[in-house]
């Protein structure tokens, strides 16, 4: 199974890209974040004639949303609510073969690392001891799952294009690092990026569009992330990330990643 996680920052604007991908990736899965889009707007037809006809969508108006599009058909689809707010940052598919696919929108934080002077930043701290709490109180680590998304925190030194500069901006700093961790370890699950990829690597899934040359100044971050629950670990075959995507026309500030299970 080939699962491609990517925040496209609009489905609606990004929808011939989202093609493109597809044709150039071939997913099983394509999972999407900031889909910016209600359902009833949702572009079904354009991916089912990509030959992608299993779709669960949760979209809200110019903000947030997420989806699953799949070749292979569901056996069921679910979505939840975190921190008492219905913002669309959750929906979940399990496939035939058992395997149950979480695709999630971790809300970015704001600017400020501050509980006290940043609301936004408190409700990502929250969102995250949610994360955990749930998955342990209703998920046991033998069961077969895949958890994606752009999680907008990039936990390690490599993960980051100065580790020591981003100690104190939002998705870097050590609590959220530490809130992720608690996530990951909940039910001991796999970075299937890291697997693959030494972590004294560097590797980014994000360049800021205010870099004039993003390429050149290569000042990036890996905010999206592919995890999988022990019983799939070594099934892990590739991961990979499509950095040439964020230099397509009009592209998202974000990079699909992809995860071969074999």
């Amino acid at each position: 199974m080939r699962i491609t996680t990517w925040n496209i920052n609009s489905v609606r604007l990004r929808a011939p890209l989202a093609v493109q991908l597809l044709e150039q990736v071939q997913p099983d899965a394509l999972c999407l974040q900031e889909t910016k889009c209600p359902d009833e707007h949702f572009p079904h037809q354009t991916f089912i004639d990509a030959g992608y006809p299993h779709i669960a969508i949760r979209g809200m108006k110019g903000y947030n949303g997420v989806a699953i599009i799949s070749r292979l058909p569901f056996t069921s689809t679910d979505s939840l609510d975190w921190v008492g707010k219905q913002d669309c940052r959750h929906i979940s598919a399990t496939f035939s073969d058992g395997i149950e696919l979480h695709n999630f929108y971790v809300p970015a934080g704001g600017d400020e690392p501050d509980t006290m002077k940043n609301e936004k930043f408190d409700h990502k701290l929250k969102f995250l001891e949610e994360m955990r709490d749930w998955f342990t109180a209703n998920r046991k680590p033998d069961a077969p799952m895949v958890l994606v998304g752009d999680l907008n925190i990039a936990p390690l030194e490599h993960d980051v294009w100065s580790h020591k500069q981003l100690l104190k901006v939002v998705s870097h700093t050590p609590v959220e690092v530490e809130r992720l961790a608690a996530v990951q370890n909940g039910l001991g699950w796999i970075d299937t990026a890291r697997h693959v990829t030494p972590e004294t690597e560097k590797l980014y899934t994000w360049w800021s569009y205010r870099a004039r040359d993003w390429a050149a100044a290569d000042k990036g971050r890996r905010l999206d992330h592919v995890w999988v629950t022990p019983p799939l670990g070594d099934k892990i075959k590739d991961s990979s990330v499509l950095r040439d995507a964020r230099g397509w026309e009009k592209p998202s500030d974000h990079a699909p990643v992809t995860t071969q299970l074999g």
